[in-house]
Formats: C-alpha cells, structure tokens, sequence
C-alpha cells in the first residue's frame, strides 16, 4: 500500500447529532470505497447458500428478525429520536410498520417466487413443458434517506432478503443510526451473514452502486439521475423513488372536517419530511373558507418540540439546517410575490424547528408550488371546478402520489383516474404506503420503477429465467436443423404456416406478392 493510499483510508468517523440541539447522540464510520467493495464481495460470496435455503427457510429467519424488532422497539424509538428529534408517535410507529411487512412478505413469499408454468401459444408449443423461475441478483444494494431511518431501510431490504438476495445497506449520512440498528438486530438473531452495513457519504454510495447487481434508491431527484446514470453504464437494473410534490384536490362535495384534518396530518407528518406529503392544496371555490378556516384552525392547534418517551408533542424538528433553510426560502418567496401565512411561517430560532404553517394566496409562480419542500408547509390555491384542479394538480414535474377529498366515491374515482401519479388516496393521506399488494412508484421525476406491489415487490429483486423441457420423446435431429434439407424444411414451414395463419391461407391458398 502507498502513502497516498494509506492517507485516503484514513477516514474520520461522521458525528451524528440531534436537531433539536445540535448535540452528538452517536458516530459512525466514514467507509471507503474500498471497504465498501470489500463488503459486496463477502457477501456475493455468502449469497448462494442463503438463495439455497428456499423461501420457507428465509421466511423463518425474517420471522425471528421480526420477534427482534418487537422486542426492541422501544428501544429502536429511543435511537430514532435521538437522532431525529421525532415526537415518540412518530417514531414509534416505524417497527409496527416493518413488522406488518415481514408478515405479508413471509406469508406470500412462497406463493410469489414459486416457478410458473405458462400455457404454450401455439399447439407446436405443446411439445414443451415452459417454467419461468426466478433467481435472486447476489447483491442488491438499499440506499435510503433521513427521514424514516428504520422503516426505510426494512422497505426494501425486507423483500430483498426474502427473494434470496444478500443486501448492503447504505442509510443517509444525516441517520444512520435508525440502519446501523436494522442490521445490529439482523446479527443479534444469528442469521446468515446476507445483510451488511456501509455508512459514510456520497463516496461510499457511489461505491454501493459500482459494486452491487441492483441499486433500490429512494432520495432525490438529482441523486436518483446521477445514480441511474451509473447504473446504465454497467447495465445493472435500479428502481429508484424520488422526490414528490403531492397535491391534494378538495372537492366540493367534500367532508370538510375530514379533510382538514387529513391534509394536515399527510403534510405535516413527520414536520412533512414525508415523500408522499401533502405538498399543495387545491379546493374548489364554494368551499375554500370554510376549508381554510377550519385547516387553519387545526394547524395551529398542533403542538411543536423536542419529545421525550411521554409523546407531548405532534410536530418535531426538521432533519437538518440545510432542511429548515429551504422551507424558509419557499414561504419567504411565497410571501414576497403575494401569499400570506395564516398561522406559523418562520423559523422558531430553536434547533431546526420550523412552524407548522399554512399558505394562502399562492399561485404556480411560487417556489412553494414548483419545488419539493419537503417540510412543515401546506400551501392552498382556489380553484374554480374539478378541471381545474386536476389541471393545476397535474402541472408538476413530480408524480408521485396524490389525495381526493369527496363524498362521492364514484367521483373520486374518476377524478383519480385523471391525475398523473403514481397513487391517488381518496378521503385519505398515505394509506397506499400500507398496502403492500399495490406498488409504490412515481410518474415523471418522481422515479422509476415501484416498491412492493404484491409478487413484484420481492420478484423485482430476481432475474426471470425462461426452461423449456421436452414433453415427448425427441429424436436425433429436428426437420430444421443442419444440414438443410429442403423437403423436410418445407413439410416444416407447412406446419408452422398451419398452424400460425388464418383462413385458406393456413394451406398456402391466397395472394402471392
């Protein structure tokens, strides 16, 4: 080894810090790329006997890893506020949710990888027995953000793990406590050594994505195209979930009560750190006052701080300053050009926190409307009917998800089945992220590809392979193979033109050209 080599494995760890005071709560390391490839190759070489072990054996290890995250769940909450200063509420609820997708994927994972014996098109098919098998990729590499940093991770590596690939898992440099946990538990049950860990910065992402033979990516949209770009050079597969700018649409038919609370809780879920969050509101002009007197009403009834186990508040601190400033900078411009805040609209001054704030008078000129904020904000627009709103809902580069506030299901459909995103909830916020029998993906610069969607969730982690077998007894030499005979090439294109056309022209009668 160099000089110059051993200077550049010299790597500081990276302090972890809590928002709301800015103090260290934990470090980790700061991984090379070449620790970082060092990992991938253990693993590859690990992964053939976990794929071996079959789906019900998998399943078995999933379930005792699940008995794990149970049992420390408090604990895991504790991790998670350390480093995110989420109310308890909300970091309790991330074990709930990966314990409830070990349930779905063990429950089917069986079902959803077992070969599939497709019916031949043509009665010359017949001669052929046709399996589809699915074989895992050796290494799928898992790069999650911030903002949820147990839930995150147990997204994608769940269902990885299940279709019998190893997994690295590389969590966001500003959480990666919430990870690094994920995969403590994973070796505290013993398990095979399938699931590793790499934390550090960009460097050790890119390495992730220069190693593995799948990229699951869920971050930004700027991130997300530099990372395909690298993946298309190696042609390695990737999914990728991107940003979002969610828009919900108030009818007015609508349960305006419901409404307003659903949209304040899918906007300020997790101070809007959320990638499915209510981003902007459009409600149709006979009930726009009511609406945003009784969302004003409600937001600023929400309690905001630093929580403890007790669960005192509803709305935490943002994830970093960096966060906070681009809230500021949104609703700053909003105000600038016209807008105005009916409750909140400015920093606290304490920590990362940012008010709860609503927006009125915003129009698509604003940084609010045309840029995800991806913080405590619920931006409000009159429309004049239901074209309207899908017309402005649908004038975004984003697509990720969406909401419909109407009493008319029927409606609400319809008016779904017009927005360009991914999934549409109708009188509710976020409820297709716990449905794991229907994917979750983005349109536009919202990503590519989707997370679980019933067997696609954990097929997209394997490489589909096709098996013919011969159901009849063959013979030395097929009619068209080498050399050429022409009668038998000829009895041989009968039989495929008998069996391929239509009409007289099955026995060579029709319009020669």
């Amino acid at each position: 080894m160099t000089a110059t080599e051993t200077i550049t494995e010299q790597r500081l760890d990276i302090a972890v810090r809590n928002p709301a005071d800015g103090r260290v709560v934990g470090s980790v390391p700061d991984e090379s790329p070449a620790a970082v490839a060092a990992k991938i190759a253990t693993l590859r070489a690990n992964q053939p006997a976990w794929e071996a072990l079959g789906p019900k054996k998998r399943g078995e290890w999933l379930r005792k890893f699940q008995n794990w995250m149970i049992d420390n769940s408090d604990h895991i909450a504790d991790v998670l506020q350390s480093e995110t200063s989420k109310p308890r509420v909300d970091s309790s609820i991330e074990v709930p949710l990966i314990s409830d997708l070990v349930n779905y994927y063990v429950n089917n994972g069986t079902k959803f990888l077992a070969d599939e014996h497709p019916m031949s098109f043509t009665a010359l098919g017949a001669a052929k027995k046709l399996t589809k098998t699915y074989r895992p990729y050796p290494v799928v590499g898992v790069i999650t953000p911030w903002n949820f940093p147990f839930a995150m991770p147990g997204m994608d590596v769940v269902p990885a793990l299940m279709a019998g690939a190893a997994v690295i898992l590389k969590p966001s440099e500003v959480t990666p406590l919430g990870g690094a946990e994920f995969v403590r538990g994973w070796k505290a049950i013993g398990a095979p050594p399938v699931l590793e860990l790499a934390t550090g910065r960009g460097e050790t992402g890119a390495a992730v994505v220069e190693n593995v033979d799948y990229v699951q990516f869920t971050g930004s949209t700027s991130t997300g195209k530099i990372i395909a770009m690298q993946c298309a050079k190696r042609l390695v597969p990737y999914s990728l979930e991107l940003g979002g700018k969610d828009p919900a649409l108030v009818l007015s038919d609508a349960d305006i009560d419901r409404a307003a609370y659903g949209i304040a809780f899918g906007g300020l879920l997790n101070a809007g750190q959320v990638c499915v969050s209510v981003e902007r509101v459009y409600v149709e002009a006979p009930v726009y006052d009511e609406f945003v007197a009784k969302l004003t009403s409600h937001v600023g009834e929400l309690r905001q701080g630093a929580d403890d186990r007790k669960g005192k508040f509803d709305i935490g601190a943002l994830a970093t300053a960096e966060q906070r400033d681009i809230v500021a900078r949104h609703v700053d411009d909003a105000i600038a050009k016209g807008a105005r805040a009916t409750t909140g609209g400015k920093a606290t001054g304490v920590g990362t926190f940012f008010e709860p704030t609503v927006l009125v008078d915003v129009d698509h000129s604003m940084s609010c409307i045309t840029e995800e904020t991806f913080g405590p904000t619920i931006p409000v627009i009159k429309v004049a009917d239901e074209a309207e709103a899908i017309r402005l809902a649908n004038d975004s580069t984003f697509g990720l998800s969406a909401t419909v506030w109407t009493q008319d299901k029927e409606r609400g459909e319809r008016v779904a089945r017009q927005i360009e995103a991914g999934a549409v909830n109708i009188n509710d916020a976020a409820s297709n992220v716990f449905a794991f029998a229907l994917p979750m993906g983005g349109w536009k610069d919202s990503g590519v590809g989707a997370r679980w969607g019933g067997a696609a969730g954990v097929q997209k982690y394997c490489r589909a392979q096709a098996i013919t077998v011969p159901r009849v007894p063959t013979q030395k030499k097929e009619l068209i193979w080498f050399p050429y005979s022409p009668p038998k090439v000829k009895m041989a294109l009968a039989t495929m033109r008998a069996v391929s056309a239509t009409g007289l022209r099955r026995f060579g009668i029709g319009r020669r050209s």
